[in-house]
C-alpha cells in the first residue's frame, strides 16, 4: 500500500486500471462491508435473519463497468445484497440509499476529472458521507483477513429497475414554482445527469435545449460541463434562452450562465437561494455555510442582508458536517456543490438547477437580475503542477504568503492549499482589482512551483 492515505478529498480516486484497479475496487468494496456492516442496525438486521443491503451506481465512463463490476462482485461475496442503479446521478445515489432504506451505497465516478480517471465514493446509512475517521478503518481493513460466507449467505445482486423514476419524483416535489415559459440550455457534460436532468426540467414545465447528453463511455467532461461553461454561454446565446445550467460528470455540481452567456457561480447561487430561503422563513439561523475558497462578495453581500456566513474546509462533506452539526439548512461551494439539508444530503447539481430556474420563476426576475445580489471580488486561481503538495508548508513558501496578506490587508486574501483530488497545488488571490490579483497569484505560483519543484 501507498504511504498517502488512500482516500481524498471525495472518496478514492486515480487512472483506472492504474492506481485504481479492479481488485482494490473488491477489496475496497469488501472492508467496506466489514465496517459499515457492523452497528445496532446490523445486530438487529442478523437477528431478523436478514442481509445488509447496498445501493450501487456510476458515471458513464468506460472504466466504470468493470470497476462497478468488481464492487458488485466484492459486496455480494461478502454477504451483502446489491443494488445496482445503473448510471445515474452521485445526488441520486445518495437519495436513494435512504429511500431503500439501505446499510449503505457506492458511487463509481471521478466527478469532473477526465474519462481515463475514475473512483469510488461510499456513503453511509442514509446517503451521507463518510467521516474520515470511518475512511481511515475501511483503510485498515483492506489488510485484513476476511470471513467470507458460503452458500445461501452470500448476498444477491439486483438490478434497481425504478431507481431514476424515484429520483425524478422527489425532484419534482421539492420545487417552489413550476419552470412554464422560461427556456433553459442544459449541459449535462456527457455524464450521469444526461438521461435525468432534461427529463425532469421537461417534467417541471420548462422548455429544454440540450448539449452534452450523449456519452459514450470515452467523452465525459470532454470540452463539456461545469468545467468547460463558455460552451454552455455560447449556446444559451445561439438560441435565445433564459438560462444555461451546466453539470458535471456525476451531477453533483451547478453553475449557470444568465441569458447574456454570464456565468453565475456557487457562491452567486448560494447568495440567490440564502435570500429566498430567509425571505420564506426557510433558512436555519439566517445562516449559510461556505468554504475557504468563497468569494468575499459573498461574505459582503449576505452580511448586507443580515445573513451570518460560517465558513468550512474545501469539499462538501466538510460543508455537511458543518450544517449537520448546527443545523445550518443552506451550505456549499464556489465550484457549484451546494447542499439543500431539506431535500439532500449531499451536493446535487440537478437539485441546485432547478431551484435556482425556479427561483427565476417565483420572483419573475432574469438570473442576472437575482445574481445582482453580489458583487464579485476578482479572484484569480492558479494550479501549479509538478510539485510536492505535501511540501505546502514550506517555511519560503508561508513567508511569500504572510507578505502578500500583509500588502492586501482587507482588500483581498490568499489561500495556498494543497489539492485533494488532484497532484497539484492551489494558489488563490482575491483582491479589488484584476491586475493586483493576478500579479500576486502567479508571484505566489512561481515560489510555489521553485520551492516544492520535483
Amino acid at each position: 500500500m501507498s504511504e498517502e492515505p488512500l482516500f481524498g478529498t471525495d472518496g478514492v480516486r486515480g487512472l483506472a486500471n492504474g492506481a485504481l484497479t479492479a481488485d482494490l475496487a473488491l477489496s475496497l468494496a469488501q472492508a467496506t462491508a466489514v465496517v459499515l456492516g457492523q452497528g445496532r442496525s446490523a445486530e438487529a438486521r442478523r437477528a431478523a435473519g436478514k442481509r445488509a443491503t447496498a445501493v450501487i451506481a456510476r458515471d458513464p465512463r468506460i472504466s466504470g463497468e468493470f470497476l462497478s463490476a468488481a464492487v458488485s462482485a466484492g459486496l455480494a461475496a461478502s454477504g451483502v445484497d446489491v443494488y445496482d442503479a445503473g448510471v445515474i446521478p452521485t445526488p441520486a445515489l445518495a437519495f436513494l440509499i435512504g429511500d431503500l432504506d439501505a446499510d449503505f451505497g457506492v458511487m463509481v465516478s471521478a466527478s469532473h476529472n477526465p474519462a481515463p480517471d475514475n473512483g469510488i465514493k461510499i456513503f453511509a446509512r442514509g446517503g451521507v458521507k463518510l467521516p474520515d475517521v470511518v475512511e481511515q478503518r475501511i483503510e485498515r481493513y483492506l489488510e485484513r483477513d476476511k470471513l467470507l460466507p458460503t452458500g445461501g449467505d452470500v448476498g444477491r445482486i439486483r438490478r434497481f429497475s425504478d431507481a431514476e423514476d424515484r429520483y425524478l419524483l422527489h425532484l419534482l416535489g421539492t420545487l417552489p414554482a413550476r419552470l412554464d415559459g422560461i427556456h433553459v440550455v442544459l449541459d449535462c457534460a456527457n455524464g450521469a445527469a444526461a438521461g435525468v436532468s432534461p427529463q425532469v426540467f421537461k417534467d417541471a414545465g420548462a422548455t429544454v435545449t440540450v448539449i452534452g447528453a450523449d456519452p459514450d463511455g470515452l467523452n465525459i467532461n470532454d470540452g463539456v460541463g461545469s468545467t468547460h461553461i463558455d460552451n454552455l454561454a455560447e449556446a444559451v446565446r445561439a438560441h435565445g434562452a433564459d438560462v444555461g445550467i451546466a453539470h458535471d460528470g456525476d451531477a453533483d455540481r451547478c453553475l449557470a450562465v444568465t441569458a447574456d452567456g454570464v456565468a453565475v457561480d456557487g457562491d452567486q447561487i448560494m447568495a440567490i437561494l440564502a435570500a429566498s430561503m430567509q425571505e420564506r422563513g426557510l433558512l436555519a439561523d439566517d445562516t449559510l455555510v461556505a468554504t475557504v475558497m468563497s468569494n468575499l462578495g459573498l461574505h459582503v453581500a449576505m452580511r448586507g442582508r443580515g445573513i451570518a456566513v460560517k465558513t468550512a474546509a474545501v469539499g462538501d462533506r466538510y460543508v455537511l458536517e458543518e450544517m449537520n452539526a448546527h443545523g445550518y439548512s443552506l451550505g456549499g461551494e464556489q465550484s457549484g456543490h451546494v447542499i439543500m439539508n431539506a431535500h439532500a444530503t449531499t451536493g446535487d447539481g440537478v437539485l441546485t438547477g432547478l431551484h435556482l430556474v425556479a427561483e427565476m420563476a417565483r420572483q419573475g426576475k432574469s438570473l442576472a437580475e437575482l445574481a445582482s445580489i453580489m458583487t464579485v471580488f476578482p479572484q484569480v486561481l492558479v494550479n501549479v503542477r509538478g510539485v510536492d503538495k505535501a511540501r505546502v508548508d514550506d517555511e519560503v513558501v508561508q513567508a511569500t504568503v504572510r507578505r502578500v496578506e500583509e500588502e492586501l490587508g482587507d482588500t483581498g486574501r490568499v489561500l495556498l492549499r494543497a489539492s485533494g483530488t488532484e497532484p497539484l497545488v492551489r494558489v488563490m488571490v482575491e483582491a479589488a482589482d484584476e491586475e493586483t490579483a493576478k500579479r500576486h497569484a502567479d508571484g505566489l505560483a512561481a515560489v510555489v512551483e521553485e520551492r516544492l519543484g520535483l
